[in-house]
């Protein structure tokens, strides 16, 4: 599931960046593709593109709040409940806001107020490996779901 529906990120969300690779699981952090060419500074260049992080270095952008798929769109169409979107397509990114998510790192188990970080898979860990993109306001559930804020310029 990735995301629970509960979340506040009204004032917060990027919607400028392209996203050129699959990403299974909504509530991971992105970054910056720095494989890209130019700076994508306007809302529609397409070199504007956010990539799942292969490192713990990189710019983050914020929380991938839609799911980036590979479908053949002759034969199956995106579902649209799940916020599906095509591979090449625009993303929305959380910058400023919380949600509930269980893209937690494996044996991570996260305290209120404990500063939030990413992996090198987008997953959130309160072990300082990267840069700070938020906290953690809960620690987790018995699901595995914890809330976190996302706190980025």
């Amino acid at each position: 599931m990735a995301l629970k529906p509960d979340r506040n990120y009204a004032m917060g969300v990027d919607i400028s960046h392209f996203m050129n690779t699959a990403a299974s699981e909504r509530g991971i952090i992105v970054i910056v593709d720095t494989s890209t060419t130019g700076v994508g500074a306007s809302m529609d260049d397409g070199r504007a593109v956010a990539a799942i992080p292969t490192g713990t270095t990189g710019a983050p952008i914020g929380m991938l709040m839609t799911k980036v798929v590979n479908y053949d769109l002759t034969r199956q169409h995106l579902n649209e409940h799940q916020d599906e979107v095509q591979i090449g397509s625009k993303v929305t990114i959380m910058t400023n806001g919380w949600a509930v998510t269980d893209q937690i790192a494996a044996g991570i188990t996260p305290a209120p107020g404990e500063a939030a970080h990413f992996t090198t898979d987008g997953k959130l860990t309160n072990v300082t490996t990267s840069t700070q993109v938020g906290k953690f306001v809960s620690g987790k559930d018995s699901d595995g779901y914890a809330k976190i804020a996302i706190n980025l310029p």
